[in-house]
């Protein structure tokens, strides 16, 4: 395969960060004093950029903002829907962050951001910063799907697309499911968080009724026109592993639900579900609209991809998911964002120039058994004509077969970056 992708994969394996750091030639010790930068959200791009500022410029002071004590990585967590992974072995604190790289770790919701006074105001008070770095993840958007906003038929109807409590919600349905019952997943419109996740959680759902329920179903409601990502490995992996159990319906977007009947009704389909999984439309966290930097098309913000400072207010930077770019929304695509942020703001700290030609790598593995995974990875870089990131077309790439060794690839990837963001 073109781009040498076996020595590609070693490197993601051996270690997520080292694809980025081309991007931090200007990094080393901040000559400035004591500059505070505030980070919002705690997942795979905040808790990166939070620990490589404190690498990179040892004169920046940070605090971490994040509502939760612990972090839930959404990477692997298919595996629980599977039965061969628990919640726990998911979870990860903070400590380390802190007590290491000296961190400020504040655990409150984000209630406002004023950009003019540069202040986060928050459930514990309210924080003054420097610069600004939101990572903001993903919300939903529930305009068409307006009886699934609260907590009670979400308890009944979980989307799951948040690691945590629902995850094992959901888990517990499955469980609870009669023998011959229905599972139907229903998958939103692109983009949205993780490409392949919903193909990879229907993969682990028939490896759960497989071996545990095999006379019921799986009903795959896509509002896309097919497979966004992996299509070929996927459609293999339903035909050769779970014959007869899958069954994949495209161009059907979720238009209404009945939560008590668990009916779903799409413009070609009326399906009535034993558990009915609906992952709703996706847009920029929360803290993003605090921030008024939601700037495209009314979902995603837009950022300078030098230094991924927002395109709406000066000093305050956006990461991850929540970023408006023909990159995939991913925990390895938000990690990388988060060093090429952390060495741009040491960098303008110092009065340094920015690097100009980020260069990053993404990779996504997905579980289509208990052991067995497929790939999909490539290479990015700064086009500085279009001034944004652009896939090189010769590192793109998919796995030629599900294998054990991609599963034992998707692990080391799994530790490597849970280790390169919090340890």
């Amino acid at each position: 395969m073109a781009f040498k992708r076996r020595d590609f994969l070693k490197l993601a394996a051996a270690g997520a960060g080292a694809a980025a750091l081309s991007a931090c030639g200007a990094g080393g010790m901040t000559r400035a004093g004591k500059a505070h930068v505030v980070v919002v959200g705690g997942g795979f791009g905040g808790a990166t950029t939070a620990k490589y500022l404190r690498m990179w410029g040892s004169g920046i002071e940070v605090t971490l903002i994040e509502r939760n004590p612990n972090f839930i990585s959404c990477p692997t967590s298919n595996l629980i829907l599977g039965g061969t992974r628990t919640l726990a072995e998911n979870t990860f604190g903070y400590d380390t962050l802190r007590d290491k790289y000296g961190i400020k770790i504040l655990h409150a919701e984000v209630l406002a951001v004023d950009a003019a006074k540069q202040t986060v105001t928050t459930t514990s008070g309210v924080v003054h910063y420097d610069r600004l770095v939101l990572s903001p993840g993903i919300d939903f958007m529930y305009d068409s799907l307006p009886n699934l906003r609260d907590a009670a038929a979400q308890a009944q109807i979980p989307h799951a697309w948040k690691a945590g409590e629902q995850t094992v919600n959901l888990r517990k349905q499955l469980e609870a499911m009669r023998d011959g019952g229905v599972y139907v997943l229903s998958i939103p419109k692109a983009p949205y968080r993780c490409p392949p996740g919903p193909y990879e959680r229907a993969c682990q759902v028939a490896f759960y009724l497989k071996n545990h329920k095999p006379k019921s179903k799986v009903i795959v409601l896509d509002a896309n026109p097919e497979i966004t990502s992996k299509k070929g490995l996927f459609t293999k992996a339903w035909a050769d592993l779970y014959p007869g159990i899958v069954d994949y319906r495209p161009n059907n977007e979720a238009q209404s639900v009945d939560v008590a009947t668990r009916t779903i009704v799409t413009e070609f389909d009326k399906v009535k579900a034993d558990v009915l999984n609906v992952v709703p439309p996706q847009k920029a966290g929360a803290v993003a609209d605090h921030a008024g930097i939601v700037n495209i098309d009314g979902r995603w913000c837009g950022v300078d991809f030098l230094t991924y400072e927002s395109t709406v207010h000066r000093n305050i930077h956006v990461i991850g998911d929540s970023i408006a770019a023909a990159l995939p929304k991913s925990g390895h695509m938000a990690n990388q964002t988060g060093k090429i942020c952390a060495g741009a703001i040491v960098s303008l700290v110092n009065g340094d120039p920015v690097y100009k030609t980020p260069k990053f790598a993404n990779t996504c593995y997905s579980f289509v058994s208990d052991k067995e995974a497929v790939n999909v990875a490539g290479v990015y870089r700064y086009d500085a004509e279009k001034k944004t990131m652009l896939g090189i077309k010769e590192s793109a790439g998919v796995s030629n077969t599900a294998s054990e060794i991609e599963g034992a690839y998707a692990f080391a990837w799994a530790n490597n970056i849970w280790s390169d963001m919090l340890k």
